[in-house]
């Protein structure tokens, strides 16, 4: 490591530890899950070791805790992987009772080759078809998550907390600032643990779900976006455990509430001048911003196993359920999947409407970019806008997790821009998670076909 790596932080990981000396590193890496994982260290020991090693069966773990069968030597071997440190992502950890600086690191092997598997290395490999091509993506995610009571038994449902009223939050109430100001405590521990960690918070606002909320991001280079995304689930918990309450970014924690979304603003720019190629001259919609278009429109089904990774995750992709079940496009229409805003031809975009936030931002990011990097390299062009009610229209998404991985196996333009191995991997892993689920009997089965088949 380097010795003087303190001086290459960040400026607000600087100005969190105002002459501090750091007592304790973490150095972690996000997991197919998008889970942290890694080794804590006293800073001392940091500094003055050579290199640390994960075993690469960490990208091996479904959610649940178990391992699928996968025809890898290394993965039976439980090879160890090279930790590099990227300071750039130096941040504080303001929970910690010590004085803490976490650092995403980069994993390769031993030959110093990336490793395909890991989440930050797929999103790095789709932004090097974009750069070979000179162009270079602009991201801006919105985070929904819900904050509830504490719930130790998973027999029971989830209910939002009780805030400063002394009354649990009803649903319906988007965009309320009544709403927002009933969790102010926890909104201000997140503002502050945020700007001790130089994460940029855009709006904060009330969702429509009873205790849901909703973060918007500035738009800015995708690698550190979902740098950020990784590192703002776990702030958002942080503060909420803080006010003894839970924060959860499950797509669908609450029957009757709407779910929760990773909303994805993307637009491409030209990485030499920084004109969004998605306009022309004269300030028109341009060729390469309906290819983008189209190629969501083409190829997104087969990444939705990405944005909707788990079970639970189809639950939100329903009909009336206040996200898109196809892929049209329109202009100012959130009923589609792929609406384009309303905005100034410098900062014409798409938003993808149909990832979950239960999703690993890395991997969310890198499907959605590959399906629009597709499109613009085949020249291919969408459906006609839709204007009308997109909801009404028959369901175009993959309805299960099944179907989606499915999709996502069979499709090879899509396997060689992910990578192969990762995507065999990652079919792996989720298959195994889909048949943990089908082993548990679930309340509906036992109030309904108990007595009654």
């Amino acid at each position: 490591m380097t010795r003087d790596w303190p001086a290459t932080m960040p400026e607000a990981t600087s100005i969190w530890l105002a002459g501090r000396s750091i007592e304790e590193v973490e150095c972690v890496i996000a997991d197919i899950a998008g889970v942290a994982r890694g080794k804590a260290m006293p800073a001392k020991k940091f500094t003055s070791m050579g290199r640390t090693f994960l075993p690469i069966s960490i990208f091996f773990q479904t959610i649940t805790g178990g391992y699928p069968e996968f025809d890898m030597p290394e993965y039976y071997a439980e090879a160890d992987l090279t930790l590099t440190p990227d300071y750039s992502t130096a941040r504080a950890a303001p929970w910690a009772e010590d004085v803490t600086i976490q650092v995403i690191h980069d994993l390769t092997r031993r030959d110093g080759e990336p490793v395909g598997l890991a989440p930050r290395n797929v999103l790095k490999r789709v932004l090097a078809l974009y750069a070979a091509e000179g162009w270079r993506p602009v991201v801006a995610p919105e985070l929904e998550f819900y904050l509830t009571e504490r719930n130790v038994d998973p027999d029971y449902p989830v209910s939002p907390p009780v805030g400063r009223t002394g009354r649990k939050r009803v649903g319906r109430q988007a965009y309320s600032i009544a709403a927002v100001d009933e969790y102010g405590p926890i909104i201000d521990d997140i503002y502050d643990f945020a700007e001790a960690q130089g994460l940029e918070i855009d709006t904060v606002l009330q969702e429509g779900g009873a205790g849901q909320l909703e973060i918007n991001l500035n738009h800015g280079d995708p690698l550190d976006l979902a740098d950020q995304v990784f590192m703002f689930k776990r702030t958002i918990r942080e503060a909420a455990l803080k006010h003894d309450c839970y924060a959860t970014f499950m797509a669908k924690p609450m029957e009757n509430e709407p779910g929760s979304a990773m909303h994805l603003h993307q637009s491409v720019v030209e990485a030499t001048t920084g004109r969004n190629v998605f306009s022309e001259a004269d300030g028109s919609p341009s060729k390469l911003f309906f290819g983008f278009l189209a190629g969501q429109q083409t190829h997104l089904t087969s990444v939705v196993a990405l944005l909707a990774p788990y079970v639970n995750s189809y639950r939100r992709l329903v009909p009336q359920g206040a996200a898109p079940i196809n892929l049209e496009w329109g202009n100012d229409n959130r009923s589609v999947g792929l609406r384009a805003p309303i905005a100034s031809p410098e900062a014409r975009r798409v938003e993808n409407r149909v990832g979950g936030m239960d999703c690993n931002p890395y991997l969310a990011i890198a499907g959605c970019l590959a399906c629009g990097y597709l499109g613009m390299k085949n020249g291919l062009q969408p459906r006609p806008a839709y204007d009308g009610n997109a909801y009404t229209l028959p369901h175009a998404l993959p309805r299960s997790l099944i179907d989606a991985l499915e999709l996502l196996e069979t499709h090879s333009a899509l396997q060689d821009a992910l990578g192969r191995e990762f995507c065999a991997l990652y079919a792996s892993v989720k298959r195994h998670e889909y048949e943990e689920f089908f082993q548990v009997i679930s309340p509906w089965e036992r109030e309904h076909l108990l007595l009654n088949v």
